[in-house]
């Protein structure tokens, strides 16, 4: 039998496992390029999966792995702790630099505190209010819909950036 929490596991695996394809065997220089000026693979992973922590953390009333674990110490970013990406300048995307192997692992973490929450909850959880700021109001269910559409977007958009930097190159 599926569950609600099955689909909603199956969507955040499918957002790791398409960005860890993306960061593939890229180096640091390729995962910052940006072709046409748009945002580098880097930055994409980087913050889809910042997005993801926070919107999780903040709807389980829970910390994020980027502070609690100590990942914004290890990517040493210019950005304040809480950043999570929006509304970056074309600066601040540049300012994203890191290896595959830091991406993909604070990509894994995250991935695995939300699969953790995933697992607790009921489908009578998803209708409660995380976020009052919206009119209407933002359901648990909502959210994470929100998180799983804007991971995969971006996901997508880094594997289509990993297409024209392998593609260039002869690869």
């Amino acid at each position: 039998m599926v569950t609600t929490a099955a689909l909603l596991d199956d969507a955040f695996n499918r957002i790791e496992s398409t960005s860890t394809e993306a960061l593939g065997n890229l180096s640091r220089d390729e995962l910052a390029e940006r072709p046409g000026g748009n945002n580098s693979i880097a930055w994409l992973v980087w913050h889809l999966a910042r997005v993801q922590d926070d919107h999780i953390a903040d709807a389980c009333d829970g910390a994020q792995a980027w502070i609690v674990d100590g990942w914004h110490e290890r990517f040493d970013l210019p950005v304040p702790v809480e950043d999570t990406g929006y509304g970056h300048s074309s600066e601040q995307v540049d300012s994203v630099v890191a290896s595959a192997d830091l991406l993909a692992g604070y990509l894994r973490a995250v991935t695995e505190r939300t699969r953790r929450y995933i697992a607790t909850l009921r489908d009578e959880d998803l209708g409660r209010i995380v976020d009052e700021r919206w009119d209407p109001p933002a359901s648990l269910a909502v959210r994470l819909i929100s998180v799983i559409a804007d991971g995969l977007q971006h996901a997508g958009q880094a594997a289509y950036v990993r297409g024209i930097i392998t593609n260039r190159g002869g690869r």
